[in-house]
This record gives C-alpha cells, sequence and structure tokens, in this order.
C-alpha cells in the first residue's frame, strides 16, 4: 500500500529571549514518520514535546526549519508560503482544532460556515447549494435546522460536529485532529469518535491524530508514534506500542492514566526533574 503522507527529518527551532540574549529552542528535532491511504496515525505525548507543532507543518499553518512533507508522492513546500500556494494546500489537507470556536466565526450560522469553504474550494463549480450543505450536516449526524443556528446557540459536540462538517467540504485527502475531542464531555467525546471512525470508512479520508489521551489513541488510530522533547522515541502498531512499549516514557505515559480502583501517587521524575503522578493499586 502506498503511503498518502511522508514526512521526513522535519526540524523546527525558535530563537526565544533568555536570560542571557537570544537563544535557539528546537521543539521539533529530526521527526519522521508516514501514513499509508486509508490509514490513521496517532501522534502521542504530553504537552509541550513538539506534536502541535509537527501538525501544523503538516498543515501548511506554520514553516519548517528543515525536512521535507510530500502528499500522495508530491513535495509540499514546508517554508513560508503564500495565499496560492496555502490555498491549494487546504484542498489536500484540512484541521480540525480543539476548540471549534477558534474556527468558526460567531457571525455566521453553522450553514454559512460551511457553504463559505464550498465556494472557497469550489474550482469553477456552481456556488454552495443547501442541499450540499445539508448532505455535509447530514455525513457528521445534525439536521438542517442545525445549520440555521449560530455558534453559541450550539453545544459542544455540535460544534466540534459544523468543525467537522466544514473540514471534509474542502474535500481533503488528509484530516488533521489537534486534541478535538479533549474538551468533550465523555459520552459525546465516544460520539464524536464513532463518527471519525464511520467518516474513515465512508469517505477514505486518511487521520492524523495528535492526542495525549492513549484510550483514544487506542480506538481511533492504526499506528502511533511517541514525541519527547521534539523527538520520536517510539512507534509502531498503536496495539503493540500500548500493550507492550519498549521506551521509558512510553511506559510512564501509560502510568499516567487513571484506573478504577486505583489512587495516585507523587513521584519525581529523575530525568526531567518534574514532579508528576502515576497510578497504583490502593491499599
Amino acid at each position: 500500500m502506498t503511503d498518502l503522507l511522508t514526512v521526513t527529518g522535519l526540524r523546527k527551532t525558535y530563537t526565544v529571549k533568555g536570560p542571557d540574549g537570544a537563544e535557539e529552542f528546537t521543539a521539533v528535532d529530526d521527526v519522521s514518520f508516514s501514513i499509508p491511504a486509508a490509514g490513521s496515525l496517532a501522534v502521542v505525548s504530553q504537552s509541550g514535546s513538539g506534536k502541535t507543532t509537527c501538525a501544523r507543518i503538516v498543515a501548511g499553518l506554520e514553516s519548517a526549519t528543515a525536512g521535507t512533507v510530500k502528499l500522495d508522492g508530491e513535495n509540499r513546500s514546508t517554508g513560508r508560503i503564500g495565499r496560492a500556494e496555502r490555498k491549494r494546500c487546504a484542498r489536500q489537507v484540512q484541521m480540525v482544532f480543539q476548540d471549534p470556536n477558534s474556527s468558526l466565526d460567531p457571525r455566521q450560522t453553522a450553514a454559512a460556515a460551511i457553504a463559505e469553504v464550498l465556494d472557497e474550494h469550489r474550482n469553477g463549480r456552481p456556488r454552495a447549494t443547501d442541499a450540499q450543505v445539508g448532505e455535509l450536516l447530514e455525513q457528521v449526524g445534525l439536521d438542517e435546522r442545525t445549520g440555521r443556528c449560530w455558534p453559541r446557540a450550539l453545544s459542544g459536540g455540535q460544534r466540534q460536529r459544523v468543525a467537522i462538517a466544514r473540514a471534509l467540504a474542502a474535500r481533503p485527502r488528509l484530516l488533521i485532529f489537534d486534541e478535538a475531542v479533549a474538551a468533550l464531555d465523555v459520552s459525546v467525546q465516544a460520539q464524536v469518535l464513532n463518527l471519525l471512525d464511520d467518516l474513515r470508512r465512508t469517505t477514505g479520508v486518511v487521520y492524523l491524530f495528535v492526542s495525549h489521551d492513549l484510550g483514544v489513541v487506542r480506538q481511533i488510530s492504526d499506528d502511533c508514534v511517541v514525541m519527547h522533547k521534539g523527538r520520536i522515541v517510539e512507534a509502531g502498531p498503536t496495539a503493540e506500542v500500548l500493550d507492550n512499549p519498549r521506551h521509558d516514557y512510553t511506559r510512564r505515559l501509560l502510568q499516567a492514566v487513571p484506573r478504577a480502583g486505583w489512587k495516585p501517587r507523587r513521584q519525581r521524575d529523575r530525568e526531567e526533574g518534574s514532579v508528576g503522578f502515576t497510578w497504583q493499586p490502593a491499599g
């Protein structure tokens, strides 16, 4: 099976002001991974490990210091890109964020937000119709009445479904989810994950899922990579990585997952000097 997305040697550095003047901070360091057509990959880590930066570079929202991104066999610019190139990238790659309020205009109804994307990427086709918008709403489990609502009148789960419909309106080959279910209630989260699973089967779209939630990762991804301090420390099929972790950092992530009947134990990380929690049997 050919790969839809291939990321090779990705690196991103920032210049930050330190106590001794300007310093260079490396957020992403020599990251490489690939996703086959119709596949799903999760990038797993704690906050601050570089996973969102990787996702934004793949989406064309941020430039890279070094490395390549190849989509469907074609090299895509990872430097600063202009409006025309950004629009071309958006036809192939769309991103769904943790907070849909950051991507939905409060002055637009849900239907207007979806129609705007259809019109932006119509490529000579007629302007968006109510029927086209209705089909996208139905695809994410919403009805036409929801389309007439303003974002503030919708629940968190409904807003995220609108954001997903808006992303699908561009007919992308790759959908990137940046902690897209992290802010939802558990029951709503399960509904959205089931929706994503159905959409993947019916549309053939490829998923890149950024998350710290290992339960979500297990449900949504075929493969996963674990990032730590900007580098990939472990990669492989999701079940294999989570059930038989080889790297100590992956094991620490698994130990930090809450479990029924267990209690948290305060623990200092010797390598990083930070204090966190692990879960151990009560008593």
